[in-house]
């Protein structure tokens, strides 16, 4: 090669390397500022969420009373969740050296059941309305955790969304939904009430600033308050005190009142449904990976599909692939192609037979069986899910006859019944626009830590807008039922029954480092999630990006998966990348066998703690994609 060339091609490998590896330097800027703290750290997915937060630490609350405040106050400010939905939580405590798992989803219903569903047309429980709702979650979880784990009482803790709830100004983004979704909202009894203060005029929604009150809810809220200092002043500890709110909300006047107007609305939970739900306090599932030990909820939720990506690509050297090249990409997106390929046979409720094989599943021997089968050169549309039996122990795979039938692709929506038009929204989008909005079903996050070595990570959600109100409580109920299936051909362990736990997309993360809090993570958006807290953990780990780079930086998404909300959809190959990624990576890209999309920020709102265990701080990042907030002291 003569000198001309061989400059050439020094020059050429520069520039590809200066566009694939992060720089770092003194003058770099992000486009938020990083969050630094020494005392605590609260963020959550609305600013007025997170000065709640902080409010609750000035108090004098640890970690988990601030992840209780923030959790209350986003769902009274409807951030995509409400009172009747679902929370989950991963809590390291301190004292212990433990991270637990808090398991506060609903469950179905009594009569949901898979037969239900299909004599109403439906091939699954629809996306919205009384027919998707499962048990509300959101109180007992809130409840549980600060009677388990926090310091303050329940009045000081629910003051901000008390507050809240007589009136708050209400952000452009909420009152625009709300006006989007009013048709829906008209279709239920005691909806339009709390959510069009204008009904009959041009614009029946809250006007962006306008006060938004809720006085049903703040109602119920002092119920649960009332109930807590009547328990005190008869002599109970603080926990029972705390213990007899819980009994009210889901035993007493408040879920009477809820199955009241459940019922009227044509939704199917019951006043004895609520009695016999409760809260799971769990063991989480980990891996390892080069050294970091990282935590997930189990198999209820998609969580462990990250973990099962980490195994996969731990057998390869993503740092020398450069980041975001397109062997990088693609290698990245097809391990998140087989994990969540088990995510949707494999996944289900624990507490239901039969068990599921989420110890196979997590084996390092399993993900170097997967490794070896994925596809350096182009993408795999037909990723099936795998057998992880023969890394279980001696059981046999009960559902072998269903693997060896697996397709890539659910049934066309289009040539399958439609559900009755009262039980589901009809949708005026396009089948694109329409998977897109399913397939990002919206949630928020909470993260907090604080001096003492608490930290928690919640991705709370459900009873978005459009939501059913159940009758005088004020409680938005869940639409969390659309994720189960009726097919055992889709997912044998998901299939609805009442009683039953739905597969979920939620999934706060923790990492520890040397046995200590590292990294406190999460985010909102259905099926993205995993993928982006993913390469959120890689762009920190792999990559040396700080937690704040780490939230901005460009991610990919895939759609191989089954869409977990609407109709389950999936699009092989079909792949999200940012406006900025360089021509010779989307050429590559192509070559290989995707269908690119773009958009100008591709990271999802995620938000991040990171706790710098040598200088006793915490670095927290909030993402630049949505309203996300954090405060820190």
């Amino acid at each position: 090669m003569g000198l001309r060339k061989r400059l050439f091609a020094v020059l050429l490998s520069a520039l590809l390397l200066s566009t694939a590896l992060p720089t770092h330097t003194a003058a770099q800027r992000t486009q938020k500022p990083p969050l630094h703290g020494r005392h605590w750290m609260a963020i959550t997915g609305k600013p007025l969420g997170a000065t709640a937060g902080a409010m609750v630490f000035q108090k004098g609350g640890n970690a988990v009373d601030a992840a209780c405040a923030m959790i209350a106050a986003t769902a009274t400010l409807w951030d995509t969740l409400s009172w009747g939905g679902e929370t989950q939580a991963l809590i390291y405590n301190p004292h212990t050296g433990k991270v637990v798992g808090i398991n506060a989803l609903g469950v179905a219903p009594t009569g949901a059941t898979a037969e239900f569903y299909k004599s109403k047309g439906m091939r699954y429980p629809p996306e919205y309305g009384p027919l998707a709702a499962v048990t509300p979650g959101t109180p007992g979880g809130i409840l549980t955790m600060l009677a388990e784990y926090g310091k303050l009482s329940l009045k000081e803790v629910l003051d901000p969304a008390i507050q809240l709830a007589d009136g708050f100004p209400i952000e452009a983004q909420l009152a625009n939904t709300i006006e989007r979704n009013k048709g829906e909202i008209k279709k239920w009894k005691y909806s339009p009430a709390v959510m069009l203060p204008h009904a009959g005029q041009r614009r029946e929604a809250p006007e962006p600033g306008e006060v938004f009150k809720q006085p049903d809810l703040a109602a119920t809220l002092r119920k649960l308050v009332e109930a807590e200092q009547q328990a005190l002043a008869s002599g109970k500890d603080r926990k029972a005190a705390i213990y007899a709110a819980y009994d009210r909300f889901y035993k007493g006047d408040i879920a009477q009142e809820l199955a009241r107007g459940v019922k009227e609305d044509g939704g199917l939970i019951t006043a004895q449904d609520l009695a016999n739900w409760k809260v799971h306090v769990e063991e989480p599932v980990k891996t390892d990976y080069r050294g970091v030990e990282v935590y997930k909820l189990t198999n209820w939720t998609q969580g462990p599909a990250m973990l099962q990506a980490l195994n996969i690509l731990e057998n390869f050297d993503l740092k020398a692939m450069g980041f975001n090249s397109a062997r990088y990409i693609n290698t990245v997106y097809q391990a998140m192609s087989m994990a969540f390929a088990d995510r949707d046979f494999y996944y289900g409720d624990p507490y239901f037979p039969p068990e599921e094989p989420i110890k196979g599943l997590l084996s390092k021997e399993y993900a170097k069986q997967r490794a070896a089968k994925l596809n350096q050169q182009r993408n795999d549309p037909a990723v099936k899910p795998g057998d992880p039996y023969p890394f279980q122990g001696a059981r046999p795979n009960p559902f072998k006859d269903l693997l060896d039938k697996w397709s890539p692709n659910p049934p066309d929506p289009r040539t399958t019944p439609r559900p009755n038009q009262d039980a589901v929204t009809t949708s005026s989008l396009s089948p694109d626009e329409d998977f897109n909005r399913a397939f990002y079903a919206g949630t928020t996050s909470v993260e907090a830590a604080d001096a003492e070595g608490w930290v928690v990570s919640v991705t709370p959600s459900g009873g978005w807008v459009p939501a059913v109100i159940a009758g005088r409580t004020g409680v938005g109920l869940s639409q969390r039922a659309q994720s189960f299936v009726t097919d055992p051909s889709e997912g044998p362990f998901n299939v609805i029954e009442p009683g039953k736990l739905p597969r979920v997309t939620l999934t706060p993360t923790l990492a520890l480092k040397d046995g200590k809090p590292y990294l406190c993570f999460s985010v909102q958006g259905g099926d993205s999630q995993d993928q982006n807290l993913l390469q959120f953990f890689l762009n920190v780990v792999e990559f040396g990006m700080t937690v704040q780079e780490a939230t901005e930086a460009p991610n990919i998404n895939s759609f191989q998966m089954r869409s977990s909300f609407g109709a389950h959809e999936t699009r092989p190959g079909r792949i999200l990348l940012a406006d900025a990624m360089p021509p010779w990576v989307r050429t590559e890209l192509r070559r290989m066998g995707y269908e690119e999309t773009f958009e100008e920020r591709t990271s999802g709102p995620i938000n991040a703690i990171m706790l710098d265990q040598r200088h006793g701080t915490m670095w927290g990042g909030s993402s630049n994609h949505g309203e996300d907030y954090g405060i820190a002291w």
